[in-house]
């Protein structure tokens, strides 16, 4: 009931995918080698965050005949991954996008739902917005995963709470926004509260892994983390510097946390459901 997991901490160079999937097949083979079972990049790994125009030639499709997805899926077979891609499907639709792939396999992929499209961010002119919150089976259990904007919103991770998800993966490309009255960023510690929110109220693993690096003056912070079902940081990692975090989780904590804290038990999605069309009907009333 132990899992060793690893958060590439890393620094994608924009537009390259050809450099960043070298640098992810470098990353896999020096967690492989210590005895990393789970392996996180952050989101839009594989192309850099700003990639504005240059979408369709970064895009890659979830097969095997694409080169670049084909050689992760190899990967795979050494250790589980989770990797951040833009994603074109077969209508030439293009969306931010996570990929869970394991023993040369794809078990998942989701599509960013909530796409920021205010002050510095301008992800709808260029993605469709994903459609799908659902949780998924691995050898360590129920997983489910979101991407940045998607667990600033409630929503999807307690969509993914109630589909099973006893592991929340989180990856993101945060970048520095303000001075806090410490000795942190006013986003990172923003972020980091949410995760630990998370972690309590839904007693899950909640594991985030943020870039690194500079783009079109745009700093992105790191400090990825893993936060355990009681709300507690077990790992953080260092601000702004590229780095391979390890940490192994007792998957065992998350029955002895809901022994002491029966919140899944005692939640009543069928009253959700029913308050939920109560108010958009009478919003719709009200229009």
């Amino acid at each position: 009931m132990q899992l060793h997991i690893g958060l590439a901490q890393m620094y994608p160079r924009l537009g390259d995918v050809a450099h960043n999937l070298q640098t992810h097949l470098s990353t896999i083979d020096q967690a492989a080698a210590q005895g990393v079972e789970l392996l996180i990049f952050p989101e839009l790994s594989l192309t850099g965050y700003q990639v504005q125009d240059l979408v369709p030639e970064v895009a890659i499709r979830a097969e095997t005949s694409d080169p670049t997805y084909a050689a992760l899926l190899e990967a795979s077979r050494k250790l589980d991954l989770m990797v951040g891609f833009v994603h074109e499907d077969a209508r030439q639709r293009f969306y931010i996008a996570a990929a869970y792939l394991s023993g040369g396999e794809t078990l998942h992929i989701h599509h960013k739902i909530y796409l920021p499209t205010y002050g510095m961010f301008d992800e709808s002119r260029y993605f469709d917005q994903g459609e799908r919150a659902a949780a998924f089976d691995t050898r360590f259990g129920r997983v489910g995963m979101l991407i940045c904007e998607d667990f600033w919103h409630m929503s999807p991770p307690y969509l993914l709470w109630l589909d099973g998800a006893d592991i929340l993966l989180f990856s993101s490309a945060s970048p520095s926004r303000g001075l806090d009255s410490g000795d942190r960023l006013s986003g990172s510690r923003w972020v980091e509260l949410v995760n630990q929110a998370y972690g309590s109220m839904f007693t899950n693993y909640v594991i985030h892994c943020n870039r690194v690096g500079y783009e079109d003056g745009k700093n992105f912070w790191g400090g990825s983390s893993i936060v355990n079902p009681d709300g507690e940081f077990l790992l953080h990692g260092t601000y702004f510097d590229e780095a391979l975090l390890t940490h192994r989780i007792d998957l065992n904590q998350l029955r002895r946390t809901r022994a002491r804290l029966p919140l899944l038990r005692d939640e009543r999605p069928l009253l959700m459901q029913r308050e939920l069309d109560r108010i958009l009907k009478e919003r719709d009333h009200d229009y």
